[in-house]
């Protein structure tokens, strides 16, 4: 193995909390929204998840490296993440599977990290002062001139970026044989979740975030499937007025993440920016319909108003997170439409949840 010096490298919040360390992954200065993930495996996952796209992560895990790299382990064509922050970074990885270490890979996909500072300082940090942007350089160490910069950032709060990650045109995946046909909206879909559908039966189109109802409508699908995704739902026009139009089809709707927040917002509910989100694997939810709980992936920082809720009749509430009872999945009363604020196909994580994949599929067998 290739002996590699440590250069130092800083990380410096929104509030001026200052962090050294020692670089890691691209040489250079990258920055964006600070956030965490508790999740204890699967980092290849979370870095390339869309829903991450101009985020800086946190992995609460100690070790992070140690496993390397693997090609069909990815959520998407490569990291979505604009930065990186660990505590103990592993230059040697011991899995006979993988393909190259994450340092090489990191290199090799232009993302800037930084090592050896005290995530778990960092996560409280975070928890107590709410999620905030933030800059990592390994380039330039002057605290003063990294606050210009960092000014610089824009806050995700009102920021769109499904159509800066979505596909640029449509494509299928699955068996074209299979018996159902699903129309996917790529919000910032991961491959995980194509992988559930085409396993469950389903030939998919998967269609870019702007498409037109009309223009998914001519294919004729069986259902629609609402993707996980970046950004602030509540700046989404474009995509509401296509989630109000796929409702009014009467055809089978499932939501994910993003698209749950959408499918809230076509039904006349709001969306609000959360003190520092919900990301992870451990996360516990209460399903109302069958008083179980369910251990969960999930990746969001806006979540669907609870208040909006009460005064709305024609949507129900099915999920709940325990942690803090938030909203965590809907269903529309009158129209086969249901969504959920976490990540059923959890790849890796508790697959206790996939369950909904099947209930969508019961949805579009028997309309």
């Amino acid at each position: 193995m290739k002996y590699q010096s440590k250069e130092k490298a800083v990380l410096i919040l929104e509030d001026g909390t200052y962090f050294n360390g020692y670089s890691i992954g691209k040489k250079g200065t990258s920055g964006g929204e600070i956030c965490f993930n508790t999740g204890m495996t699967g980092y290849q996952e979370i870095y390339t998840d869309p829903s991450y796209f101009g985020q800086v992560v946190v992995n609460t895990t100690s070790h992070i490296g140690n496993y390397g790299v693997k090609d069909d382990e990815q959520e998407s064509s490569k990291p979505k993440i604009s930065g990186l922050v660990v505590n103990d970074y592993s230059a040697v990885h011991s899995r006979f599977q993988s393909e190259s270490s994450l340092q090489e890979y990191l290199e090799k996909n232009d993302i800037v990290g930084i090592s050896n500072v005290d995530t778990r300082r960092i996560v409280r940090h975070i928890r107590s002062k709410g999620a905030m942007n933030c800059l990592i350089s390994s380039d330039e160490l002057n605290p003063q001139v990294l606050k210009q910069k960092l000014a610089k950032l824009p806050s995700m709060n009102g920021l769109e970026l499904s159509s800066v990650v979505c596909t640029s045109k449509p494509y299928f995946y699955g068996n074209a044989d299979s018996k159902l046909k699903v129309a996917a909206l790529d919000i910032g879909i991961k491959t995980s979740i194509l992988k559930n559908l085409a396993a469950r039966g389903c030939y998919i189109q998967v269609f870019p975030a702007k498409t037109t109802f009309s223009e998914m409508d001519k294919w004729n699908p069986d259902g629609y499937f609402l993707s996980n995704g970046p950004g602030d739902p509540a700046v989404m026009d474009y995509a509401v007025e296509t989630v109000k139009n796929i409702i009014d089809s009467n055809r089978p709707v499932f939501g994910i993440c993003l698209g749950h927040q959408l499918l809230a917002r076509a039904s006349g509910l709001s969306t609000f920016k959360m003190h520092h989100g919900h990301r992870g694997l451990n996360h516990p939810i209460k399903n109302l319909q069958t008083g179980l709980c369910e251990v969960t992936s999930q990746n969001h920082g806006f979540c669907v108003s609870k208040e909006d809720i009460e005064k709305n009749s024609e949507v129900e509430v099915t999920h709940i997170n325990l942690n803090d009872n938030t909203i965590a999945g809907i269903r529309l009363k009158n129209k086969p439409a249901f969504s959920v604020q976490y990540h059923p196909e959890s790849s890796p994580g508790p697959h206790d949840s996939r369950y909904l994949f099947d209930s969508f599929i019961n949805l579009m067998s028997n309309k």
